[in-house]
C-alpha cells in the first residue's frame, strides 16, 4: 500500500514546517533576527511504464507511468531581508541600513557575525554584545566620556571633559559574504562561517556596498506575523489533508482483508 507511506511523508514534512514556523513566530520580536522558510522537493518515482518505450507493435509510448514516493525536506533557508527600525535613543543600540553583520568575538576566539545592534559597555569600557561577546575590533570608551556619537561610516567618537572637540576613539566595521544563506546559526542573534557562505568581506559602513549604521535604531525581527499565520493555516490544512489519505488508504487495506466474511 504506497499511499500510506507516501502519505507519511507528506504529514513529516508538514510538521517540519510548522516547526520553522512556530520558531519564526517565537522570535517576531528579537532584534535583528532572520525568519527561515522550509523548501520541499519530490522523492523518487516507480517507473511502471518509462516515456517513450517502444511497444511491442513498434510504437512509442508517449506518456509513461511512474507513481511519486512522497516528498522530503531540501533546505530550511534563512530570509536575509531588512526587517523594520525602531527608534529607541539609546546611544548604543545600532541598525544597519543595508548589507553587512556586525562582528563578534566568541569566548573560544573565533568571529561571530550578528544583525542585532543592540550593544553595551563592560567593566572596561568596551563594547559588548548583551552576552557580553566584544565588537571586532574592539572598541573600549573613556570612563569619563560624556557623550558618545556613532557616525553613519561606522566612526565612534566622544565628548571628554575639558576637550572641545570630539575625540575618535575607533570604527565599527562590518562583514559580508557571497553567500548569507549559507551562514550557520548557533543561537544568541550569532552565526557563523561555512564553506558554503565563503570568508567574510571586511569593510567600512558605507564603502563597497555596505550598508550604513543608524545610531539609537534597532533592526527587529523581518519575520511579518500575517504572512506567518497564512503559511501555518495552509501547512495545518495540508496535514489535515495529507492524513485523510492515510485513513482512507487503511479503509481500503481493511476491506481488502475482510473480503473472504
Amino acid at each position: 500500500m504506497r499511499a500510506l507511506w507516501t502519505a507519511v511523508t507528506g504529514m513529516i514534512a508538514k510538521q517540519l514546517d510548522i516547526d520553522v514556523i512556530a520558531n519564526n513566530l517565537a522570535n517576531v520580536n528579537t532584534p535583528g533576527f532572520k525568519k527561515s522558510r522550509a523548501e520541499f522537493q519530490d522523492l523518487i518515482y516507480q517507473t511502471l511504464r518509462l516515456p517513450g518505450s517502444t511497444q511491442a507493435e513498434g510504437l512509442l509510448v508517449p506518456t509513461g507511468s511512474q507513481v511519486g514516493l512522497g516528498t522530503r525536506t531540501s533546505a530550511i533557508s534563512k530570509l536575509f531581508s531588512q526587517g523594520d527600525f525602531v527608534q529607541t535613543g539609546n546611544l548604543l543600540d545600532l541598525a544597519i541600513e543595508g548589507e553587512g553583520f556586525f562582528q563578534v568575538q566568541l569566548p573560544d576566539g573565533t568571529t561571530a557575525y550578528t544583525r542585532d545592534g543592540s550593544f553595551k559597555l563592560d567593566a572596561e569600557g568596551r563594547i559588548v554584545t548583551s552576552d557580553g561577546y566584544p565588537l571586532q575590533p574592539p572598541i573600549t570608551i573613556p570612563r569619563e566620556a560624556t557623550h558618545i556619537a556613532i557616525g553613519a561610516d561606522g566612526t565612534v567618537t566622544v565628548n571628554l571633559p575639558g576637550q572641545s572637540v570630539p575625540q575618535q576613539v575607533g570604527r565599527i566595521e562590518l562583514a559580508r559574504f557571497a553567500n548569507p544563506e549559507g551562514l550557520s546559526s548557533i543561537g544568541r542573534n550569532l552565526f557563523t562561517t561555512t564553506a558554503a557562505s565563503g570568508d567574510a568581506a571586511v569593510g567600512a559602513p558605507g564603502t563597497e556596498g555596505f550598508g550604513t549604521l543608524a545610531q539609537g535604531f534597532l533592526e527587529m525581527s523581518n519575520v511579518k506575523v500575517v504572512e506567518e499565520m497564512v503559511r501555518m493555516i495552509i501547512a495545518q490544512r495540508a496535514y489535515e489533508a495529507t492524513s485523510k489519505a492515510v485513513s482512507t488508504a487503511d479503509e481500503m487495506w481493511g476491506m481488502a482483508n475482510n473480503l473472504k466474511r
